[in-house]
């Protein structure tokens, strides 16, 4: 069982959304000091100066998870400044709603980067001093995603795919090696955020409210949960791809109107600019076929 009383809670992407809720129920079941990280100055210092007011202790710290050596440099200033980080949740993401081929590549870059390569360069700056003590808890916020495909969120079905394969395995070296150190992965579906604003919840699925995916972290933290998976539904997503013939599964999906919840999507982050990016690949085809009949010709 892990305790939060008085314990050091890090949170990635911890200035709002529900990064902001679970470091503010962490201190309500006692965390002596929370710790954000965020990249957005203005969140920071909103959030920071809100829960101070309440008497708690708050550090925050501009933090591109994007960048492993900022991630390195904020992580070495946390342990020389605070010390240890008991709980460490890895919550920080992004989603771009569009189908693959309207993606830039600074948009698959950065999405991977982010949900990714964010999530396991912070784990590797906390991980050693949470072995050397012999106790710790990581938190990585993955999704409902990581068990099936969905149209026009492929990047990020894979970042969370990856998070899930990674998350899982380190839970399985720290089960094995007996080091004290609790993994736990959450699977989320849509969550009422800004971050997926315009989605349209499946049949049976609804959106959760932020303070519903909440409740269920910290209350997995406290319990030393593996996997948290919500709302119920999710939990059988992984059986049905498990039984039933993609064909039918697909069929299924589509009828409870999981591949087209994204069809609506427009979300809080900046667009890829996709009638340029569709006319580039327009020009592109247009070419393909002028070279085609010029050597048809020949």
């Amino acid at each position: 069982m892990t305790k939060i009383k008085g314990k050091t809670v890090l949170i990635t992407g911890g200035a709002g959304g529900i990064g902001k809720l679970m470091g503010q129920s962490c201190l309500k079941e006692g965390a002596s000091k929370l710790i954000i990280w965020d990249i957005n100055k203005d969140g920071l210092l909103e959030t920071t100066k809100e829960l101070r007011a309440e008497g708690y202790e708050v550090h925050a710290y501009q933090v591109d998870v994007s960048d492993s050596k900022d991630i390195e440099s904020a992580a070495y200033t946390v342990l020389e400044d605070i010390g240890f980080v008991d709980i460490l949740i890895n919550n920080a993401g992004i989603v771009v709603g569009s189908d693959f081929a309207e993606h830039t590549h600074e948009q698959i870059d950065k999405t991977m980067d982010i949900n990714v390569g964010g999530v396991m360069h912070t784990a590797l700056e906390f991980l050693p001093i949470m072995l050397l003590n012999k106790k710790g808890h990581i938190v990585n916020i993955a999704s409902a995603s990581s068990f099936l495909p969905n149209p026009r969120m492929s990047v990020y079905a894979a970042s969370k795919w990856a998070v899930l394969g990674w998350s899982e395995s380190l839970r399985l070296e720290m089960e094995r090696g007996k080091t004290g150190v609790k993994v736990t992965t959450v699977t989320p579906s849509y969550i009422n955020t800004g971050m997926f604003d315009g989605v349209k919840a499946p049949m049976l699925t609804p959106l959760l409210e932020p303070w519903e995916i909440t409740k269920e972290v910290i209350s997995a933290i406290k319990n030393d949960k593996i996997l948290v998976r919500a709302p119920f539904m999710v939990n059988i997503t992984p059986v049905l791809r498990g039984v039933l013939p993609t064909r039918i599964f697909d069929f299924v999906a589509d009828m409870f109107g999981v591949y087209n919840s994204m069809d609506t999507f427009h979300g809080h982050e900046d667009k890829p600019n996709i009638p340029a990016r569709k006319n580039d690949l327009a020009n592109v085809v247009e070419k393909v076929k002028k070279e085609a009949v010029k050597a048809e010709k020949a």
